[in-house]
């Protein structure tokens, strides 16, 4: 089957998509702080590397897959201390993504996964919180693999699973595989690892980066990122997302 990308397609073109083997993906993200040597859109750069490794895995199974542009504005409280981060409100997000999906089902799209790499617990409730909305209005199904539940979390790396992993080895790799031009790299070379916790942080009542222990804006060993580790996780977050889709389709054509 096809990947396709909806901004490149014309009206008549979606039209045509044959709806029942069609599933949408959409890439979330956030424009904040990630410490002096990722750029500020790590976030999107990662989502879309999971939203694309996930197609092309759908795409394998029969299925046609269509990109939506990414979301890429979102609460982000915890580094909205830091310049540049656009921190927004919470309620936005849950009512754009909504919207996202009610627009799709009104054309038949009846399946949408969200491919998220912001795992803010204001930016997490709030998918959860449109996922919900979804059911409840009847409007097809919304897919959300929540990389902060242990049942996907597992499948990544020790940094990710330790909760010390902000723009640290996890993010770096990624974003080294993918654009490898925008890391600073002597920067990233000459960091000190931060092995403090924000899940822990969390479970403190902690709310900003700087209150977690990380000044700098950055979690984990941002020293010890590969590109070859990179190209491994994403490779493993296609995996997460077309199993996520595949078990949501399953249970929709069982209810058929």
């Amino acid at each position: 089957m096809t990947v396709h990308v909806l901004t490149s397609m014309t009206w008549p073109a979606v039209s045509q998509l044959p709806v029942e083997q069609t599933v949408a993906i959409l890439p979330t993200g956030a424009i904040e702080a990630h410490g002096p040597h990722l750029p500020l859109g790590t976030d999107l750069i990662i989502a879309e590397a999971m939203a694309r490794a996930g197609a092309g895995r759908l795409s394998a199974r029969g299925l046609q897959v269509l990109l939506l542009p990414p979301l890429a504005l979102a609460p982000a409280p915890f580094a909205a201390e830091f310049a540049g981060t656009l921190d927004t409100p919470a309620e936005a997000t849950t009512l754009q993504v909504t919207g996202v999906v009610r627009s799709l089902s009104a054309h038949g799209i009846r399946v949408t996964a969200i491919a998220n790499a912001h795992h803010d617990p204001t930016h997490v409730r709030a998918l959860r919180t449109a996922v919900s909305a979804v059911e409840a209005g009847g409007y097809g199904t919304l897919v959300f693999p929540d990389l902060t539940r242990r049942r996907w979390a597992e499948h990544l790396t020790p940094e990710f699973k330790s909760g010390a992993c902000h723009a640290g080895r996890y993010e770096g790799s990624i974003v080294l595989a993918e654009r490898p031009d925008l890391v600073r790299q002597d920067v990233m070379s000459s960091l000190a690892a931060n092995q403090r916790s924000l899940v822990d942080a969390i479970g403190r009542g902690e709310v900003t980066f700087t209150r977690a222990g990380g000044p700098d804006a950055y979690f984990g060993f941002p020293a010890e990122a590969t590109a070859a580790e990179g190209r491994q996780i994403i490779d493993t977050l296609g995996t997460i997302l077309e199993r996520a889709v595949m078990a949501a389709v399953d249970r929709d054509n069982v209810r058929a």
